[in-house]
């Protein structure tokens, strides 16, 4: 679990984690497609060739309340380096909470063996969640600094 605080309404927050051209901005994915609904579909793609990306993961939105909860379940995952080396049911659970400062955002991961690959995998995750927690922050402060504001459409 990661989760930090925002000054962004959680319309805004919320917004973020399924608005393509937002992720594209704060996680440096080359291409996203969101179909954001119950059922729908998350994918993104990293990496300098999108005919040949490094990393794909797609997920199905299981839960979808805006602007407070995003679920994403049945993940597949790709990467040039090949799969990944044990088998999974990862599940994400983003929570958008208020806070003072504006909202909070949490990220719960759930779903990693036990084995040393997946123990591996985790920490490479907890540290990704950092990363991509300083890049949400980019992202909104850039916004704030243009004068113009994160999407909010829900």
């Amino acid at each position: 679990m990661h989760e930090e605080s925002f000054s962004a309404s959680p319309a805004e927050l919320f917004a973020l984690l399924h608005t393509p051209s937002a992720i594209q901005a704060w996680w440096g994915a080359a291409c996203v497609v969101v179909m954001p609904e119950v059922g729908g579909t998350w994918a993104a793609a990293w990496g300098a060739d999108e005919d040949d990306p490094d990393y794909v993961t797609v997920a199905t939105l299981s839960e979808f309340d805006p602007p407070r909860r995003l679920v994403m379940s049945d993940y597949r995952y790709r990467a040039k380096a090949g799969p990944l080396p044990f088998e999974a049911a990862f599940e994400t659970t983003f929570e958008v909470l208020p806070d003072p400062a504006g909202a909070r955002l949490r990220v719960t991961q759930a779903g990693f063996p036990t084995t040393e690959a997946g123990e591996a995998f985790l920490a490479g995750c907890v540290e990704g969640w950092t990363n991509t927690f300083a890049g949400i922050r980019g992202y909104l402060a850039g916004a704030e600094a243009s004068g113009s504001s994160a999407p909010a459409r829900d």
